[in-house]
């Protein structure tokens, strides 16, 4: 089984920063996938960035040139930076994970970001 944990979630104005980490259970040179969605009240859950273990980055259009999406093996944590950040941000922002050998997909609980004056 693998847990995933979501931490840096936190109120900051617009323009400001955040980095959110999330803090894998296992090896994550398994998990060939992992990345973040996020979630608005009232909103259904969007896709925000993945990378691959193979080093693929994907963004939406809605965070790119804005966020950062990292992986440190030796640490066995995904971090996303998120900078420039609008009040559209906001939400819960959730960690997963695809692995394929065998076929199993992971979620975190998430961690809230606001960006507000």
């Amino acid at each position: 089984q693998v847990q995933l944990v979501e931490s840096g979630g936190s109120l900051v104005q617009p323009g400001g920063s955040l980095r959110l980490s999330c803090a894998a259970s296992v090896s994550i040179i398994r998990l060939n996938t992992m990345g973040w969605y996020r979630q608005a009240p009232g909103k259904e859950r969007e896709w925000v960035a993945s990378k691959t273990s193979g080093g693929i980055t994907v963004y939406a259009d809605s965070v790119k040139g804005r966020f950062t999406i990292s992986r440190d093996n030796a640490k066995n944590t995904v971090s996303l930076q998120l900078n420039s950040l609008k009040p559209e941000d906001t939400g819960v922002y959730y960690c997963y994970a695809q692995q394929f050998l065998p076929r199993e997909d992971y979620w975190g609980k998430g961690t809230l970001v606001t960006v507000s004056s």
